[in-house]
């Protein structure tokens, strides 16, 4: 009985111990997947060797029985040392494992240091990690991870870091290959460069450290740190940041003193501020409402001055309407108030074929400065205005307008000033209202012709209307001649009503019927039709070259008048007596 009862307990023992689950296999070694591509070398590696060790020993239930090395622990492969606190040796694989203190110095001098890294002998590869700091000649990278390759001699991370240059920088990217032989720096994804004087800002930049000189391949700026809102924009370009050059070659602007600067091409010296474009440049001067357009252009960021050319207009954008003008060259500048330093003043200048086109207002000169603050602009050099049916010419025009209100104030010329205006806006006779002088003051009320005072050898040819108060038709009396040393005429509703001569006054008012076609112009009379703007595009001509304008004139009743009077001095002659021959 109790030796069945053994029996059948063995049996049952056996069964549970059969159904129990072996433990599990020791996997060995687990290597990260950078390991496993190789390299292409020109000779097998050779094995890593143990060159110091305090301790040294084998525990067969760790490591798969592989010799830990403890203590002061050196390790040497093609050069390259390695120290720790202590070293796990693979040797089937040709493998470390370094725990505490880990320094490897390459064999060109390039130091990593870390907590933990482990290292390939077979393919030279090593990764680093908690607190890892390489350090070289040109500048020391700190990361969390760090993966070495000495074959291309490369060290790549992507749990963020930072690298300090020797030249001072700073530099923040969240991914980053270094090419130790090269010296240059693919940082990959947005990343920071800071130095004292500005801050780079990327998604794509190459940095040599040998030439410092970037290269960017998306989106960046180059922002100044003493006025933040000084900076450059590109998505292709170089900057140096030994010589502060920037030259930028797609979807670029430079931002400097409140203006932007674009152009295809951009090149920017942020030392000595002077910046240049060509191919579709276009300063924009927000604060003025103005920009300017052309082939090419240069800004001088510390004198606060740009000029552009090649084909170059400007554009002044008011509220219901915008000015545009056209030039061989332009320069804008900005000035410091007479009154208040702390406030500028800007100025626009044009050289040499100056065309203007405002909806109200149109104009030719060979040049042109306009304070822009003030509301002030010189016409210069045979200067032409042009205002709805009215002309005006002199050695110089200026023109004042109030630039909150956006409306001209008056108009200055100075020098042979000539005003013209169309007796009747209505008609197509060529009958013309007349005022010279040598100086001419035009007033303006909401933009349109108020009032104009002439001094200096006044002269007018006007003609005289008469309206019935009743039936408000107008009646023509005549054409006045005056000559004064001082004429002022006001216009009512744009029509020219009253003319008033001062200071030696002298005006005779002729019928139609006495005055001849030639006396109704002065001599230098030129109603220019042929080169006035008529709409923007002509801005860009030497002249539109519109045709003229053919004004009926109608001479009837003086013609009719002199006949007559031709006849009654024939009438009136004396006879001749008639000689009869003997």
């Amino acid at each position: 009985m109790k030796k069945s009862f053994f029996v059948v307990l063995l049996l049952i023992f056996v069964r549970l111990f059969s159904q129990v689950t072996p433990p599990a296999q020791n996997p060995g070694l687990v290597k990260d997947p950078f390991f496993k591509n190789q390299n292409t070398q020109t000779q097998p590696s050779k094995k890593v060797i143990n060159k110091h060790a305090d301790t040294f020993g084998i525990k067969e239930d760790k490591y798969e029985g592989n010799p830990v090395f403890s203590g002061n622990v050196v390790f040497e492969h093609q050069g390259s040392v390695l120290t720790a606190n202590e070293v796990v040796f693979y040797q089937k694989e040709n493998f470390l494992k370094a725990i505490g203190n880990v320094v490897l110095t390459t064999a060109d001098g390039n130091r990593i240091t870390a907590e933990e890294m482990e290292y390939d002998g077979n393919t030279e590869r090593g990764i680093a990690r908690k607190n890892v700091v390489l350090t070289d000649p040109k500048q020391t990278i700190k990361t969390e991870t760090l993966y070495y390759d000495k074959i291309p001699n490369t060290a790549y991370f992507n749990s963020g870091g930072t690298i300090y240059s020797n030249d001072g920088s700073v530099m923040y990217t969240k991914s980053a290959t270094y090419y130790l032989n090269t010296k240059m720096i693919d940082f990959i994804g947005r990343s920071n460069i800071e130095t004292d004087k500005y801050t780079i800002v990327s998604d794509n930049i190459k940095t040599n450290q040998n030439t410092n000189v970037s290269d960017f391949f998306g989106p960046t700026t180059i922002r100044s740190k003493e006025n933040p809102r000084n900076y450059v924009y590109t998505e292709l370009g170089t900057h140096n940041s030994k010589t502060g050059e920037s030259f930028l070659n797609k979807n670029s602007r430079i931002h400097y003193n409140d203006k932007v600067l674009t152009g295809d091409k951009l090149y920017y010296n942020r030392n000595t501020g002077f910046g240049k474009g060509t191919g579709n440049v276009m300063l924009d001067d927000p604060r003025q409402n103005r920009f300017i357009k052309g082939g090419y252009g240069e800004i001088y960021e510390k004198k606060d001055s740009a000029m552009i050319t090649d084909k170059p207009y400007a554009v002044k954008i008011l509220s219901k309407d915008s000015a545009y003008i056209s030039a061989e060259k332009f320069l804008t500048f900005q000035k410091p108030d007479s009154i208040d330093k702390l406030k500028k003043k800007s100025f626009l200048r044009a050289f040499r074929k100056v065309r203007i086109f405002k909806t109200n207002m149109q104009g030719r000169a060979d040049s042109l400065s306009f304070n822009e603050t003030d509301g002030e602009m010189h016409l210069m050099r045979k200067p032409i205005l042009w205002m709805g049916v009215k002309q005006i010419t002199g050695d110089e025009i200026r023109v004042y307008s109030n630039p909150e209100k956006e409306v001209t104030d008056s108009i200055r010329v100075i020098g042979n000033a000539f005003a013209i205006s169309k007796a009747d806006s209505l008609n197509l006779k060529d009958e013309f209202n007349q005022i010279k002088g040598k100086l001419m003051i035009v007033y303006l009320t909401n933009n349109a012709i108020d009032s104009a005072k002439t001094v200096g050898n006044a002269q007018a040819i006007t003609y005289a209307d008469d309206t019935n108060q009743k039936t408000k038709e107008v009646t023509r009396i005549g054409v006045a001649l005056s000559t004064c040393g001082e004429i002022v005429a006001d216009f009512l509703e744009r029509r020219l009503e009253i003319v008033s001569c001062n200071i030696g006054a002298n005006t005779d008012t002729y019928p139609m019927s006495k005055i001849s076609k030639q006396d109704r112009f002065f001599k230098d009379f030129n109603w220019n039709t042929k080169d006035r703007l008529q709409k923007m595009s002509d801005i860009f001509l030497d002249t539109p070259n519109y045709p003229e304008i053919v004004y009926d004139s109608d001479n009837s009743l003086f013609d009719k008048a002199e006949a007559e009077r031709k006849k009654l001095e024939e009438k009136n002659k004396p006879k001749t007596p008639v000689r009869v021959k003997k």
